[in-house]
């Protein structure tokens, strides 16, 4: 028997290297992986290179206000004579920051129910399922409003209410993918070693089910940073001063007939991010799902 880690780790390597050639051999998704690439440089360094307190300030310089684009203001100036082009770049930390810790706690929530539902089934699963088709019945962004209404207006309510209308999609993914994995062999050759259930769920059952994982969580990106945006632009979400893109096109309703660009260029920065995610994901999908994957 060989124990030599480096020769355990080649198999792993390899099927690395093949999910790599498969999403690259994609012109579409390739771009959309160096966008991807970019938007995170940009929101892990731009916060630290860009004039942060100046654009933070709500008193800048009001005899700036709302000038058009130029060499100088790229983007234009708002209605405090802040520099919009920095606040979009710095408005990508904050929209990725919100949008990774969403995900996870829903993810996390979502595959710890999903996965026990699926393993134990009976009382447990009816339960558990029953609760998730209660969530799943109200439309995710209704629900994170009134959760955010209840909780009050701030960001970090606005990721506990996303967090917890998000959670059922994983829930009923992960429990699907459970019934099929418990009747697998290995799963029944724990079983019959003695091994403890959870460690059975933990070990064996979620390992298995991280492609579906994976691809729904890279999907759930771009949809939790509209469902963020949506709720700053309704004052349920982040507060002014903050550079959130949503708050910003909320701010600019009152000047789009004078100042477009106050609200395109932050609306455009939302749609960039979800389309790059939403490519990203299909490609995921594509690769890791033996029945989307092409030859």
């Amino acid at each position: 028997m060989n124990n030599n880690p480096i020769m355990a780790l080649k198999p792993r390597i390899k099927e690395i290297r093949n999910i790599i050639y498969l999403l690259t051999r994609n012109t579409l998704t390739k771009i959309a992986l160096l966008a991807l690439v970019g938007l995170i440089l940009v929101a892990v360094f731009a916060p630290l290179v860009l004039p942060t307190p100046q654009e933070l300030d709500a008193s800048k310089d009001l005899s700036q206000k709302l000038m058009s684009p130029s060499f100088k203001n790229f983007f234009g100036t708002d209605d405090f004579g802040r520099d919009i082009f920095t606040r979009v770049l710095l408005g990508t930390r904050i929209s990725f920051a919100t949008a990774l810790i969403a995900v996870v706690i829903s993810m996390i929530i979502g595959v710890t129910l999903g996965a026990t539902a699926g393993y134990f089934g009976g009382i447990i699963d009816e339960v558990i399922m029953r609760i998730t088709d209660i969530f799943l019945s109200f439309p995710a962004i209704l629900l994170a409003m009134a959760v955010a209404a209840f909780l009050g207006p701030s960001l970090e309510n606005a990721v506990i209410a996303i967090a917890v209308s998000w959670w059922p999609m994983h829930t009923r993914i992960v429990r699907g993918q459970t019934v099929s994995i418990r009747e697998r062999q290995f799963v029944k050759a724990a079983q019959a070693m003695g091994a403890p259930s959870f460690a059975i769920i933990r070990r064996h059952i979620i390992p298995n089910c991280i492609a579906p994982i994976i691809v729904q969580s890279t999907m759930d990106f771009g949809s939790v940073i509209i469902t963020i945006a949506s709720l700053s632009f309704l004052g349920l979400g982040a507060q002014a001063p903050t550079p959130e893109w949503g708050l910003m096109v909320s701010t600019s309703r009152n000047y789009f007939l004078e100042a477009w660009w106050y609200s395109i260029f932050p609306g455009l920065a939302i749609f960039f991010t979800v389309l790059v995610f939403n490519l990203v994901g299909d490609g995921l999908r594509e690769v890791l799902d033996p029945k989307t994957r092409r030859k």
